[in-house]
């Protein structure tokens, strides 16, 4: 924060992009690895987040990018956790949202689909001790049977062009889902919702007091 704010003398955007995938059975997960995987992507953020706020608030403006997944939305077998990590972003980057709309700031998060990235290359790590049972569930995702790295239908530099037309629009959407297949997925899995919570409606709506 200190180098950015003497060389351009504040930070008007802050994309916080730093991740790697996990892959696991939510049983299969070590929690060292997930303590890791929530520091890395949840509260690095929230410390990025608060380096910018004060400069920001100040200001009177600025955007704060958080990149999330459309795993977080489709919550794949073997990728619970990171899904949970992704979630964690999205409520947190609404509640920000709705609290820094009054000082001129905003916050958006970025749904991605697959892109062609090193995410499913070096940067995707996975449980070290796979439980049988779950051979045909997460284990088919393990980087052993994994044959998605260097085939993801998304072009990164079209990825970044799509960021800055958001943040320069001056309307930053909450949420803003980037390829095809983040888009399918993400109607599918809204779809689904609505058809679970109609289905139980009558339920749900039956706890208040009489």
């Amino acid at each position: 924060m200190a180098a950015a704010t003497d060389r351009f003398g504040g930070v008007d955007v802050l994309v916080n992009n730093a991740g790697y995938g996990y892959r696991a059975a939510v049983e299969e997960g070590d929690d060292a690895d997930v303590r890791r995987l929530f520091e890395t992507h949840v509260f690095g953020t929230v410390r990025t987040i608060k380096a910018v706020l004060p400069g920001m608030r100040a200001r009177r403006s600025g955007t704060i990018v958080n990149l999330s997944s459309i795993g977080a939305r489709i919550s794949p077998e073997g990728s619970g956790y990171y899904a949970a990590v992704k979630a964690a972003v999205e409520a947190l980057t609404l509640s920000l949202r709705k609290e820094l709309a009054p000082l001129g700031v905003t916050a958006m998060v970025v749904e991605p689909g697959g892109f062609r990235t090193d995410f499913a290359g070096r940067s995707l790590t996975q449980s070290g001790a796979p439980i049988a049972d779950y051979a045909d569930t997460a284990g088919k995702r393990r980087k052993e049977h994994d044959t998605v790295h260097g085939t993801q239908p998304g072009d990164p530099a079209k990825a970044a062009a799509a960021l800055i037309t958001a943040v320069e629009s001056g309307r930053a959407p909450f949420m803003l889902l980037l390829g095809n297949d983040a888009s399918n997925g993400f109607r599918a899995a809204l779809d689904a919702l609505r058809i679970e919570v109609d289905e139980w409606e009558g339920l749900s709506r039956s706890t208040d007091f009489d």
